[in-house]
């Protein structure tokens, strides 16, 4: 056997064994050393392939990708630094919980250390962003090669999305020649057995509490009147359900975080409270909704007003339910872990026949919340409000339709503006890391699992990742960009870097300048100005009725934007401090 039937059937046992888990799509990068994998996976009739030129903005495709289907997506590079352009994606799917599994190829060892082009260190180069590193065998003949092959690919991609999920990282040294040949006999299979796959069918059954578990949880809430349910970032649309019935069972808040899936959906109910970053933004508000207990679900609340409110209530009992593994309470007041898959651990409690709160809990919060919304809901008569423009996107989005929100301002005025709704509206976001970088291809990518995204940003987190928009020319993704210019980092005007007038703008306000609309027409899009919160919410609606790109570009002012948010945070702060003085 030669050089070229050993490489091809090493690699085309390894992208077969893929599909036969589970794969369907794979983002390739161009690039020589990445050849064999290349050609396989594009040739392989059951994957999607996606060519994305520039690493950094394949790999943030890929991750949305990942989050919107919620199945591993594969990456492939060649070797050199394109391998370290994915480290940014490879950080953000590490904290954000997200399956990707990423092949590089490499040089073989012998030309390793010796000055060889396009050869840096790639053995465990991601570090521990990643749950599994291996460095694969270079190709040789034989079935037991095939076989390890196999056993390897079978494993990344189980790996990638047990437990808590991430990244796998496959390390291929190839020599040369890199190119394959599919027109060898049975090039996809292993020839002499009748089981392709070394690895059998795995079963995993899902974390619940046992009863002396839920009977202690249960004792130590008894007596507390006082609780509440957080829910914070998760993707699991089958959790709304299940705890706004415990809600419903027990008489209990829930803060749901705009990323909870929570606050859309049919079981959408009086329970839910979307108003409480502006409600705990007030130390004497937050001292009147003193808890005895929170419990929470997902990843922390993109509010820090609840971080706050945490911070003043540390004596109050908290549990954090974690699906797998994982400690993530960054206030560190004392908490307990409690592991158990979310939805079975509320029908547990709810099922418990326990009431654990008074009617004056649940209405003081709903009445709060009320307040809250009145105000933040004002109508404007002047040019449209970045709060305002959230409002139009809330509004026009059809049902079973998908937000993908940028970082920085983005992400907390949909937390103001997101209104409780019935419509079936899935949230995502790069809430890892918490980065600006790879948002727009992000969105692109969570359009590439076949639905229609609108994609809310800053105009910052727009520049940071303007290649990404070829995706959407290449092949015509239908993506809506709400594009919201206040030119520069508009969150920095809330801080206390604002009181510097000298430094400010050069190294936090960070003015761009810049006409995007000649950046959207350069990748085939169609562009539009809105003004008003009406003529946003209209060339929304006609987005949705046009194929491929969309960006409606909304201009802002920083400073009015900022001094516009706290006018409406203080008058909601004492509308309820006069409210609850009377």
């Amino acid at each position: 056997m030669n050089h070229t039937e050993v490489l091809t059937r090493y690699v085309t046992n390894f992208v077969d064994e893929l599909v036969a888990n589970g794969l369907t799509d794979a983002v390739i990068s161009p690039g020589s050393r990445s050849t064999p994998l290349a050609l396989t996976l594009a040739e392989h009739k059951e994957i999607k392939d996606w060519v994305i030129i520039d690493e950094r903005s394949a790999a943030f495709f890929a991750l949305g990708l990942a989050k919107k289907s919620k199945r591993p997506v594969v990456l492939v590079c060649t070797s050199g630094t394109a391998t370290a352009n994915y480290y940014p994606a490879i950080v953000e799917a590490y904290h954000s919980r997200v399956p990707l599994i990423v092949l590089t190829a490499d040089r073989p060892h012998e030309l390793r250390g010796i000055g060889a082009p396009q050869a840096i260190d790639q053995i465990k180069m991601y570090g521990d962003f990643v749950k599994w590193f291996h460095e694969m065998a270079l190709p040789e003949a034989g079935t037991a090669m095939l076989h390890y092959v196999r056993n390897k690919a079978a494993s990344a991609y189980y790996i990638a999305k047990e437990g808590n999920q991430g990244v796998v990282h496959l390390n291929f040294p190839f020599r040369e020649p890199l190119m394959v040949d599919f027109s060898f006999n049975d090039v996809w299979e292993i020839n002499d057995i009748s089981c392709t796959s070394p690895i059998l069918p795995t079963f995993e059954g899902k974390k619940h509490l046992p009863k002396q578990q839920v009977e202690e949880i249960l004792r130590q809430l008894a007596g507390k009147q006082r609780g509440v349910i957080v829910c914070g970032p998760q993707t699991d649309l089958d959790f709304p359900v299940a705890v706004t019935k415990l809600a419903e069972k027990w008489g209990l808040p829930i803060l749901a975080d705009p990323l909870s899936q929570v606050r859309s959906g049919a079981h959408v109910s009086d329970e839910i409270i979307e108003g409480y970053d502006a409600l705990l933004r007030n130390q004497t508000v937050r001292e009147k909704l003193k808890p005895d207990f929170i419990i929470r679900f997902g990843a922390m609340p993109v509010s820090k007003a609840y971080s706050f409110y945490l911070k003043q209530h540390q004596d109050a009992l908290q549990m954090v339910v974690e699906n797998d593994e994982g400690f993530r309470e960054p206030t560190n007041n004392p908490t307990t872990f409690i592991f158990a898959e979310p939805t079975i651990y509320c029908e547990a409690l709810a099922n418990a026949g326990v009431e654990t709160t008074s009617k004056e809990w649940l209405q003081l919060w709903k009445q709060f919340n009320d307040i809250a919304k009145k105000h933040l809901n004002d109508q404007s008569d002047s040019e449209i409000r970045e709060g305002e423009a959230i409002r139009a996107v809330m509004d026009s989005t059809p049902n079973q339709s998908t937000i993908f929100v940028g970082n920085s301002m983005a992400v907390r005025d949909l937390d103001s503006f997101f209104w409780k709704t019935d419509k079936q509206i899935e949230v995502l976001a790069n809430r890892g890391a918490n980065g600006i970088d790879g948002v727009v291809s992000s969105g692109l990518g969570a359009c590439a699992a076949g639905v229609r995204v609108t994609l809310v940003l800053g105009d910052l987190s727009f520049f940071h990742d303007m290649n990404g928009l070829h995706a959407a020319m290449h092949y015509q993704l239908p993506l809506t960009i709400l594009l919201i210019n206040n030119n520069g980092g508009g969150i920095f005007s809330f801080l206390s870097q604002a009181d510097d007038k000298k430094h400010f703008e050069a190294l936090f306000g960070t003015p761009l300048h810049i006409d995007f609309k000649y950046v959207v027409h350069m990748y085939g899009g169609y562009y539009v100005h809105a003004k008003t919160e009406a003529d946003v919410k209209q060339k929304l609606i006609e987005s949705y009725n046009r194929e491929g790109l969309s960006v409606i570009e909304v201009k802002t002012n920083r400073d009015i934007n900022a001094n516009w948010h706290k006018s409406k945070w203080q008058a909601i702060e004492q509308e309820i401090l006069e409210e609850r003085n009377r």
